[in-house]
């Protein structure tokens, strides 16, 4: 798993660089730093090895695709079967093979017996921790990039080249908070599921919803609208986007144990 690691921490790297989509023009420099991170990552824990060395060179592919296809489908609705499929090939093929990983260690072992960090934390190997980095950079502005891709995909929000074009309201902008809420949310649940306090993750999921529900009920209208959106949309919007930002959040639990 610790390939799998390596290669998250370049993708979360990438995507916030590029603000999880909202700077396309930065999707360049998203690429050399996404390349930069996994090497540097797999230098300091030690996986130098041949095999080691051209699995994740080949590993940059699937995360070139998925800087391309995903900014293709955010900026004009199409790509989005291309950009899940790079996301989901790229980890399955690293977990895959990860039987075949030299052992890791490196400098960013040594540092971590040097530095004797307390709790579980501090019990953790290099391959557990360079996982964990992975999924919490992942679940900030990675997670954000599929959740837009899965909503843009079912038409509960306008991809950008079309919002430019298109007169009134969507959806997005009547919960505007949720860009921060969401990877706080995920980064919220992976680390109390990694404390073993699922219950405690299980509140964070139900409070969301009784946030949200006044919210949404003190905007309705008599027409039954809020502000110009129908109250279904924005109601689909916020329980699709919510449960695929969760299912984000809950396969890094299981990824992480």
């Amino acid at each position: 798993m610790t390939w799998l690691g390596v290669w998250l921490v370049g993708l979360g790297l990438a995507d916030l660089v590029r603000g999880g989509g909202e700077r396309p023009g930065a999707e360049p420099l998203a690429r050399l730093v996404g390349a930069v991170g996994v090497v540097v990552v797999a230098l300091l824990a030690g996986l130098h090895g041949p095999v080691d060395l051209v699995v994740l060179a080949a590993a940059l592919v699937p995360l070139v695709l998925w800087l391309r296809y995903s900014q293709q489908a955010l900026m004009t609705g199409t790509g989005h079967l291309a950009a899940l499929a790079s996301l989901a090939v790229g980890a399955g093929w690293l977990v895959g093979l990860s039987g075949w990983s030299g052992q890791p260690g490196g400098v960013l072992g040594r540092w971590l017996a040097w530095a004797e960090l307390p709790g579980a934390v501090g019990d953790a190997d290099v391959g557990v921790a360079v996982v964990v980095v992975g999924l919490l950079l992942a679940n900030l502005a990675t997670g954000n990039v599929v959740v837009q891709l899965v909503l843009v995909a079912i038409g509960a929000k306008r991809p950008a080249e079309r919002a430019r074009v298109t007169l009134g309201d969507e959806p997005a902008d009547q919960l505007r908070g949720g860009r921060l809420l969401g990877p706080m949310e995920r980064v919220l649940i992976l680390g109390l599921g990694l404390a073993g306090q699922l219950g405690a993750a299980g509140l964070v999921i139900a409070a969301k919803g009784l946030i949200r529900f006044p919210e949404l009920q003190s905007k309705r209208s008599e027409r039954v609208s809020v502000e110009g959106v129908g109250i279904d949309e924005v109601t689909e919007y916020f329980l699709v986007g919510s449960f695929v930002s969760w299912l984000l959040a809950l396969g890094s639990l299981v990824l992480a144990g």
